[in-house]
């Protein structure tokens, strides 16, 4: 694209003609290089060569273009056509003050010669001014157009980033659920219909929000219940978590699934036994995070560790509001404070 082609262009030319008149006119020029032309005639020379320039300028710009690639060849482009425009520029001035001078009011070309001056002086700076501001344009644009493109690539990759998320089963999770359920069965405990129940509303859960970027904060909690149940009957007395939450925050909205990635991956990366019980706390701490805790006691070596899951925690986030989630680790504890999102629907 460019600047000559742009819809404003006229206006543009009108002020810039209607400012060079001005200057002329308060810089006393017709006087003081003895030009005795009439106003009208005067700003109309000044509107007449500034558009035809611009105009010529327009025309030449495809020619260019077809010879060089602005991509690559950027400067003879520039240098080409500054050049062609200079010299198209020097025509229209010396046209429209002959035609001025020589035609209309008949002067000599002793008369006439200031004038051809001036307008040549005024069509030079025209026309170096159009080639600058053509450039800046250019390259402009050009930025514009890169970064949108950057950025859409930026948009793209996110999503697929947070699709993996939303798609990602836990192969783990399932296995090691499916084998307590197994025992339970064996052993006819009356607690098999329940972790059947619990086990069928987690990938209900996550099934029916695969596709959603966000959802109630009452929603994930009722999901969070029957998740807590299932680890529980899995790791009894060595895992105890705690949920202090406001009903006035139930309204707000989180990741999908995002609290209870971060409550499998502290299970997944510390010591749960009843001799060293997993302690987690989920608690809203009133400035619209959910802070998700829990002592640090990390099992060693921890060759399932890649980090994945908080990577794919915070890529959504990204996508979806400026505040990130932070994650704070001390010789103690380790913390995940997850953003509250309010969304206008309307």
């Amino acid at each position: 694209m460019s600047l000559f082609s742009n819809r404003y262009r006229y206006l543009f030319i009108v002020a810039l003609s209607l400012y060079t008149y001005l200057c002329t006119v308060l810089c006393e020029v017709y006087k003081y290089f003895d030009i005795r032309i009439e106003w009208y005639y005067a700003a109309g020379s000044i509107l007449l060569t500034t558009w035809l320039t611009w105009e010529g300028n327009r025309w030449l710009e495809p020619f260019w273009r077809r010879k060089f690639n602005t991509d690559k060849q950027r400067a003879g482009y520039f240098i080409s056509f500054f050049f062609t425009g200079g010299l198209l520029a020097m025509f229209v001035s010396t046209l429209v003050v002959i035609v001025n001078g020589m035609v209309i009011h008949q002067y000599s070309w002793h008369q006439n010669r200031n004038p051809l001056k001036l307008m040549a002086i005024y069509a030079s700076l025209l026309v170096l001014l159009y080639h600058l501001l053509n450039a800046v344009y250019i390259f402009f644009s050009d930025y514009r157009r890169k970064w949108q493109e950057a950025e859409e690539l930026r948009q793209a990759n996110t999503q697929i980033q947070l699709q993996l998320f939303r798609n990602q089963v836990n192969p783990h999770f399932l296995f090691n659920n499916l084998n307590v359920l197994s025992a339970m069965v064996i052993r006819d405990n009356p607690d098999a219909n329940r972790f059947i129940e619990s086990f069928s509303s987690v990938y209900r859960y996550i099934l029916h929000n695969r596709d959603r970027e966000a959802v109630q904060l009452s929603e994930e909690l009722g999901f969070i219940k029957p998740y807590l149940y299932l680890l529980q009957k899995r790791f009894g007395e060595g895992l105890q978590v705690t949920i202090d939450i406001a009903e006035s925050c139930h309204n707000q909205y989180i990741v999908p699934a995002s609290l209870q990635l971060v409550i499998e991956n502290a299970v997944k990366h510390n010591i749960v036994s009843p001799a060293r019980p997993l302690l987690i706390a989920v608690v809203a701490d009133g400035n619209d995070t959910i802070r998700v805790m829990n002592n640090f006691q990390p099992r060693t070596p921890d060759a399932d560790s890649t980090g994945i899951g908080l990577q794919n925690i915070r890529q959504s986030y990204r996508y979806l509001s400026a505040r990130e989630v932070e994650v704070v680790q001390t010789e103690e504890r380790f913390e995940v404070v997850l953003p509250l999102l309010t969304i206008d629907k309307s």
